[in-house]
């Protein structure tokens, strides 16, 4: 199998390259070249912000089996590149995201809930979930639905994160001491590591396969528990888990899944879009989810070869709590302590 990877040098787009050429496909990357690509790519530069920034890629003559993009800024960017490569590549996987349902999606919503309204394939940036709907919008203009895979991820973790949810947990956990856990402890997750992510990614374009589909684990693959449990382990087991209630995080202000990554309060609307979608399609066309164990243990032993430092993604806050404040929060007791 011939793949075009647009990007393929960070987090998602690495992880499908990796995967790709484990499976001994011929692999091409476009991208702007910040970053080495692995041994055996071909590299083709540009960027697809800049005027012509498409002119290396319209100027080779190579085809594919499959384009996959993970583009996340303006849909115009993959308008563009999905009507040059349309006539030149079998199928155009778009890794978008679960965020493109109208807020907020009930618990168990499948691929047939509604989607945002305005997004538009030829728009300049605007918000994330209309920036991913204007992208599969582009796609199915370009290579049509028969021939447009739209791969709705949820929450990524796994090596390479450069968004910094599990480095931050995993980081915290090394510093020991009295650590603010969320509960409730058997608070059900969905994720998806990023690399079951990518080998689902080849395996359904191998297949042919066409359509939109909710990509992350079932829920329940892990809990809170069994995450942050996992992450104090594989840390050196420092850390002290202090599992607080809910209502105890919301009265102090804290919020939810940005200074507490993955966390969000079971029973709100964030919930039952984060955590609660319904994966049967994926999980019937072949999705397989490594434990929860084997995805922190690989992530923490990828941040130590950094020396610790996650990279973070431009335009993208850094997640956490303050040290301070958890401090605070632990002094004054936790009433609202979960089991």
């Amino acid at each position: 199998m011939r793949i075009l990877v647009l990007g393929g040098s960070e987090f998602a787009g690495r992880a499908v390259v990796a995967a790709a050429l484990g499976r001994g496909w011929d692999v091409t990357v476009f991208n702007r070249g910040r970053h080495a690509a692995p041994a055996g790519v071909r590299s083709l530069r540009g960027d697809r912000t800049a005027p012509d920034g498409l002119a290396a890629l319209a100027a080779d003559d190579a085809e594919w089996d499959v384009v996959v993009d993970t583009w996340s800024a303006a849909p115009r960017a993959v308008r563009d590149a999905a009507r040059l490569l349309r006539d030149r590549a079998g199928r155009y996987v778009y890794v978008s995201s679960c965020s493109v349902y109208t807020w907020a999606p009930p618990a168990g919503y499948g691929e047939d809930a509604p989607v945002v309204e305005g997004a538009s394939a030829d728009a300049d940036q605007t918000d994330y979930a209309r920036d991913k709907r204007g992208g599969e919008l582009a796609a199915l203009e370009a290579f049509g639905a028969e021939r447009s895979l739209l791969v709705r991820a949820g929450l990524l973790l796994g090596p390479y994160e450069n968004v910094g949810r599990l480095p931050w947990w995993l980081t915290r956990m090394a510093r020991g001491g009295p650590v603010l856990a969320p509960g409730p402890r058997d608070l059900p997750l969905e994720y998806v590591d990023a690399r079951d992510l990518a080998e689902w990614i080849l395996h359904a374009a191998r297949s042919g396969l066409s359509g939109p589909y909710n990509l992350m684990s079932p829920q329940g693959h892990t809990t809170m528990g069994e995450l942050l449990e996992a992450c104090a382990r594989v840390t050196g087991g420092r850390a002290e888990l202090r599992w607080t209630g809910p209502e105890v995080i919301l009265a102090a202000g804290i919020a939810p899944w940005t200074e507490l990554p993955v966390w969000v309060p079971p029973g709100s609307d964030m919930h039952d879009a984060l955590h609660a979608a319904d994966v049967s399609r994926a999980v019937a066309a072949g999705l397989r989810c490594r434990p929860v164990a084997d995805t922190v243990a690989d992530t923490w032993a990828w941040l130590r070869e950094r020396g610790g430092t996650a990279p973070q993604r431009p335009g993208r806050p850094r997640p956490g709590l303050d040290p301070e404040v958890e401090a605070r929060i632990l002094a004054e007791g936790v009433p609202g302590t979960a089991p």
